[in-house]
């Protein structure tokens, strides 16, 4: 059976609507990890990196911040990418939200709350300089974009296809519904396990 690593947006988990629906649909076809990310984003990265190592994932699926993760995580773990409306400035994200939060679905260690402040936004940036560097031409039909035609908060799609070729749109907002995965995200999906399952053939 083939393993999907799911990446979650900054302010969800593990448990989130879309984690739950990618899981529900592909029950018998796939198993779906969708580990709970930590707030800090070089903490998120060793833990996936460690998570790769363990599981050898065919595919990460990103959304949000998760997509900015699997961008960078994709070539450097040998697997194709789908990234859900990816926020490739998360910096711009935090500053305007600077302060105590809480996460919008449970995580498994009962902590709901955190803290945005310049610490992590430095870290952020840190990141966001990088981000594109282990872009290579092998992966410019790999990573997949999808992008919500109603999306508010992340319009990257001009900075997604400056690196890659797949672009694909979605009546959608940034945050998709268990209905919107379904019927967006679960096809994309198939069709990039599918591409890994003819390159294994040749």
């Amino acid at each position: 059976m083939k393993k999907i690593l799911f990446l979650h947006g900054f302010f969800a988990s593990g448990q989130c609507i879309p984690a739950l629906a990618l899981r529900d649909a592909f029950a018998d076809k796939a198993q779906v990890l969708t580990p709970d990310l930590p707030t800090h984003p070089r903490l998120a990265l060793e833990q996936m990196k460690e998570i790769c190592d363990m599981e050898r994932p065919d595919l990460l699926i990103g959304n949000s911040c998760g997509a900015f993760y699997a961008q960078m995580l994709a070539p450097v773990i040998g697997v194709p990418a789908l990234l859900g409306n990816p926020h490739f400035m998360m910096t711009e994200f935090l500053k305007v939200r600077v302060g105590e939060h809480e996460y919008k679905s449970p995580r498994k260690d009962g902590n709901q709350k955190f803290v945005i402040d310049e610490a992590l936004i430095q870290e952020f940036a840190e990141l966001q300089s990088i981000q594109f560097c282990n872009c290579n031409p092998c992966y410019k039909d790999k990573v997949w974009g999808l992008f919500g035609e109603h999306d508010t908060l992340a319009h990257f799609e001009p900075m997604f296809l400056e690196h890659y070729n797949k672009s694909f749109h979605f009546p959608g907002g940034h945050t998709p519904t268990a209905e919107e995965v379904r019927t967006w995200y679960v096809p994309l999906a198939e069709k990039l396990l599918m591409l890994i399952n003819d390159s294994q053939k040749t």
